[in-house]
């Protein structure tokens, strides 16, 4: 799977062959969950489809919480602070549930889990604003500290880095140009890496999402929830869903059913995460059968629906094993 020293090779497509902004801007629809613990890191390994034990403070990864069934019920940006101290950054409005089921499964384990969100500033950065701030931006989920922060490098949109700036309440955030979060939202549709937000609870297993693809899921380490699932997905070669991302001239949001020409009736997939595009219209990552990608024509909501424009992806799929 790609880890922190895997450079991504960005595909660009006409709409992204401009110059994008450079600048930072609050993520208000993110929370976190800090573990901590002298067992909060193996706690997490057995919870999470990422390798949390080999985790260290030069790096940060995608992971995913799943139920039994292998289906997504949060998915997080991983960050270790220390040796028992970890932080899973998330969507808001799925904290509250997500951070009540892991805390069931705590038990006996030395590891407190809380809503650390009132703690944190979380912010992103965009363009030459992440290697201004010292990030790596030829290696993702690569994890720089300085002065208690820690900057993350995301996978980028095109050829646009994107990093999650995280750092203690007070912290002074760095001054650049701020942008809209809506080009967040869109930049990060661009990265094609969907965050598992309400709408899409337990609508995946996370490679629906490309999360094998992108270093979110671990195929070597123990057990967690869903962990059997996951893995006959990859190893039997039944994967049948993936992630794509697509343009519509209309209005797209996360939890639309997608539609193929050849079945009126019955959709093939759904919107994962969707924002409006600079250039008009609305960009979004759906996750559709892969036959659907193949010929024929996807519309959102109905068959008479907005009409999707598949775009490339920026970043080579993992191939079933």
């Amino acid at each position: 799977m790609p880890t922190m020293s895997t450079p991504y090779s960005p595909v660009t497509s006409a709409s992204t062959e401009r110059p994008e902004p450079s600048g930072l801007v609050m993520l208000t629809h993110m929370g976190v969950i800090r573990a901590v613990g002298e067992d909060a890191v193996s706690f997490l390994q057995g919870q999470l489809t990422q390798d949390v034990a080999q985790l260290d403070l030069s790096e940060s990864h995608l992971a995913a919480f799943c139920n039994a069934k292998g289906r997504m019920q949060a998915s997080f940006i991983v960050i270790k602070r220390s040796a028992d101290e970890l932080l899973l950054v998330c969507s808001l409005d799925v904290l509250p549930t997500t951070l009540k089921r892991l805390s069931m499964f705590v038990m006996r384990a030395k590891a407190k889990l809380s809503d650390a969100s009132a703690d944190f500033v979380l912010y992103g950065l965009t363009g030459d604003a992440v290697s201004s701030q010292g990030g790596n931006v030829s290696h993702i989920w690569s994890k720089t500290d300085s002065a208690g922060a820690s900057l993350v490098v995301l996978p980028p949109a095109d050829k646009t880095p994107r990093a999650l700036w995280l750092a203690p309440t007070g912290t002074p955030h760095p001054v650049l140009p701020v942008i809209e979060l809506n080009h967040w939202h869109w930049l990060s549709v661009r990265s094609g890496v969907a965050m598992l937000t309400l709408p899409i609870f337990e609508a995946f297993v996370p490679q629906m999402l490309n999360y094998e693809s992108v270093g979110g899921v671990s195929f070597k380490k123990g057990c967690y929830p869903g962990q059997e699932i996951v893995a006959r997905s990859q190893f039997r070669g039944t994967l049948k869903r993936r992630a794509y991302i697509v343009h519509a001239s209309a209005t797209l949001s996360v939890g639309q059913e997608v539609f193929h020409s050849a079945d009126a009736d019955q959709p093939c997939g759904l919107v994962a995460a969707a924002a409006p595009s600079p250039a008009g219209g609305f960009d979004a990552i759906v996750s559709i059968q892969t036959a659907a990608a193949m010929d024929g024509s996807l519309t959102a909501v109905s068959a008479s629906g907005p009409r999707l424009s598949l775009l490339p992806l920026p970043y080579p799929l993992l191939e079933d094993i």
